[in-house]
């Protein structure tokens, strides 16, 4: 019986997201996610033949785990204008629950080499994108005033305040609203 692998894609993974939230995009390399799990330089290039596939399934594996959330709130029962609260809501909380991963998911694909990701996890990305904007799609035509009250003003608040090294306020909650009422007109 083969011994369970030390060294999962998921442990890999967590300490490259720990590495892009402490010293930002650059730090992720291959030989720093060997450095910091311990792991053999040939346990990470077996599981990411280059930096580009790393970061590109850090990026997917954020991806997934965020749109759940935040597509589980903007397919509830309910006007579109409370289902973009209730989404832009649910952007904030999933920042607050993984400070991380939403370090990952503010420094953007770009930063992550998005040009340079193998052609599966490029078409995972699409997939996910395609899935989001049919949802977004479904609360308005105006896809600028959507995106910017479910990503655009959450994220930004993140930002801010992770940039300081804070944690996002409870007030943050009641702006995030205002500005979601304002942007989306209710039915």
């Amino acid at each position: 019986m083969p011994r369970p692998a030390r060294y999962t894609v998921d442990v890999l993974l967590d300490t490259a997201a720990e590495l892009l939230a402490a010293e930002g995009p650059a730090a992720v390399t291959m030989s720093a996610v060997a450095r910091n799990t311990g792991a053999p330089s040939g346990s990470v290039y077996h599981r990411f033949p280059t930096r580009a596939a790393l970061c590109g399934e850090l990026w997917v594996r954020t991806e997934e785990r965020f749109q759940e959330k935040v597509l589980d709130a903007l397919s509830s029962d309910g006007d579109p204008q409370q289902r973009c609260v209730d989404g832009a809501l649910r952007v904030l909380q999933w920042c607050r629950e993984n400070p991380v991963e939403a370090h990952v998911l503010l420094a953007g694909p770009h930063e992550l080499g998005m040009g340079e990701w193998p052609d599966s996890i490029a078409a995972r990305r699409k997939r996910l994108q395609r899935k989001l904007r049919k949802v977004l799609s479904d609360l308005s035509d105006d896809n600028g005033r959507v995106t910017a009250a479910i990503m655009d003003v959450p994220t930004a608040i993140a930002r801010r305040h992770f940039r300081a090294r804070q944690a996002i306020p409870a007030g943050a909650d009641d702006i995030v609203v205002d500005c979601a009422r304002a942007l989306i007109s209710p039915n």
